[in-house]
C-alpha cells in the first residue's frame, strides 16, 4: 500500500523534530560519572575506542567516519582530561596507539548503562512486535543516511 501525501507529510514532520532533538543534545555535554561533563563527540569517541587494548589514529578515525586531523583534535582534548593516553604502537615506531584510561573506562562504562536504561524504558513501552518494526526502521534511516 503506497502512503497517502499526509502519511508522508508527517513522517517527514516527525522526523524534521526527531533530528532536531538530535541536533539540542549534540549542544549539551553531559556527566558521565567520574569523567565529569563530556559532550556527544567527546563520549561517541571514547564508545569507539571502547576497552579494547588500543586502536591506531586511522582505525579510530575509519570508526567515526571522519578525518586523521578531527580525530587527533578530539583525542588531544580527551588527553587533557586523562580520559585517553598515546602509547607507541609495538611493532611500528610510525603507529600510535590510543587506549582509555581507568577514568576513561569508567566514562566508557556509563554511557553503555545510559543506552541500555534508555532502551529498556523503551521497549518496557513497546510489544516484541514494535520493537521488531522499530529496530528495523532505525536500520533503514540509518542505512538512508549514509546515502546522503
Amino acid at each position: 500500500m503506497e502512503p497517502s501525501n499526509r502519511n508522508i507529510e508527517m513522517g517527514s514532520r516527525h522526523l524534521g523534530r526527531l533530528f532536531m532533538q538530535f541536533k539540542q543534545l549534540e549542544r549539551h555535554p553531559r556527566v558521565f560519572g567520574e569523567a565529569g561533563p563530556l559532550t556527544p563527540s567527546e563520549i561517541h569517541t571514547i564508545d569507539a575506542i571502547s576497552c579494547e587494548s588500543g586502536i591506531l589514529m586511522s582505525e579510530l578515525a575509519a570508526r567515526l567516519s571522519v578525518t586523521k586531523g578531527a580525530v587527533s583534535q578530539i583525542v588531544k582534548k580527551l588527553e587533557s582530561k586523562q580520559l585517553v593516553q598515546r602509547t607507541p604502537h609495538p611493532e611500528d615506531s610510525r603507529a600510535v596507539m590510543i587506549s582509555l584510561t581507568e577514568k576513561g573506562i569508567i566514562a566508557f562504562q556509563a554511557h553503555r548503562e545510559l543506552h541500555q536504561n534508555f532502551y529498556k524504558e523503551l521497549s518496557d513501552q513497546l510489544n516484541q512486535d514494535e520493537i521488531q518494526i522499530f529496530e528495523k526502521c532505525i536500520q533503514k534511516l540509518t542505512e538512508l543516511l549514509k546515502k546522503e
